[in-house]
């Protein structure tokens, strides 16, 4: 089979495209014949061999994949050959191994996918259960018309975070750099744009909530983003702190904090890696994940389609910092 393997950490030019054997499953396992391969940071991070649950090198990098299952091992029960079935990386003894033309995994590591949900969507489905595990801390507010926001928001865990918020009734504020990015998002879950290359988020925050401020903020971006999204919060508001793409915030942020005391503001940095020891909570997130999606509650974003022999490109793409919404890479 083809695959993608990193022999020697580096760039996207490490990233070697291999024929390997057919994988064969042995007792209680599946094999899965890829029809959508999803892309996103951790596999940059795989690449890089900076990713905190680095698999040892030569590593396949790759964190979901969507396809059929196409051949059993002895024993297995729950599975039938054709099924249709999401595998999450976050299920198997270690991180990635979906960058394949087929992958094989322990019999009660895949998702069944309903038909109303299409492989090049499923792929995405990680993605929401991120969101709804973010959403977690998001308790229902004491105000009337809660607002949250969500820095980076034409990036596809917040997509999904902006769509699980408005169905859970919050107002959704989201942070871009660029005007074209902002358009993006309007158009996928969020109710307000703040263009931080052209306004003040401060003032803009002010106005978008009547000068109270946001009872959440979600930040993946760190850095200065990290900080000024403190500066948004409206008394008892609370920041997560899910990545720091760009870094430590050079401020202190407790001193932040002490300075607005009045506010009684929290901090909480969140790794979806908090459930890898707890498989029923994990997994009751995916499968309420599954069911959003199939009844379209929330859709997958638009996906950029490439082939695996292109993934190079793709990584190239998520370096530049120049995705919205999802890659999806196909046998």
């Amino acid at each position: 089979m083809k695959a993608i393997q990193v022999q020697v950490p580096g760039g996207p030019e490490r990233l070697m495209h291999v024929d390997l054997p057919d994988p064969q499953p042995g007792p209680g396992q599946v094999r899965v014949k890829a029809r959508a391969i999803g892309v996103g940071r951790p596999d940059v991070l795989i690449r890089q061999g900076t990713y905190k649950w680095m698999p040892p090198l030569p590593a396949i990098p790759g964190a979901e994949l969507a396809g059929v299952v196409d051949a059993i091992g002895e024993g297995v029960t729950q599975w039938r050959l054709g099924d249709r079935v999401l595998v999450s990386a976050r299920e198997l003894s270690q991180r990635g191994g979906c960058y394949a033309e087929a992958i094989v995994v322990p019999q009660d590591a895949p998702y069944r996918l309903p038909p109303a949900v299409a492989f090049e969507d499923a792929v995405s489905l990680p993605n929401l259960q991120l969101a709804l595990a973010l959403m977690r801390v998001a308790e229902p507010s004491h105000r009337p018309q809660p607002n949250v926001l969500i820095t980076g928001a034409s990036g596809g865990v917040a997509g999904m975070l902006a769509q699980v918020a408005r169905y859970r009734g919050f107002g959704t504020i989201g942070t871009s750099r660029t005007a074209d990015k902002s358009a993006y998002a309007l158009g996928h879950g969020f109710d307000h744009m703040v263009c931080t290359g052209q306004d003040d988020l401060k003032t803009r925050i002010q106005t978008l909530t009547q000068g109270r401020g946001v009872d959440f903020v979600f930040d993946h971006l760190g850095g200065q983003s990290l900080v000024d999204g403190l500066h948004s919060l409206a008394p008892l508001g609370t920041l997560v702190s899910y990545n720091i793409v760009q870094g430590m915030p050079t401020e202190d942020v407790f001193q932040v904090l002490r300075n607005f005391l009045g506010k009684s503001l929290a901090v909480r940095c969140f790794s979806m890696h908090t459930f890898d020891e707890d498989p029923k909570a994990r997994r009751a997130l995916m499968h309420e994940a599954i069911e959003l999606m199939a009844q379209g509650h929330v859709k997958a974003p638009v996906h950029q389609i490439f082939k695996l022999s292109e993934v190079r490109q793709t990584h190239a793409l998520l370096d530049q910092g120049s995705v919205s919404g999802k890659l999806v890479m196909q046998p």
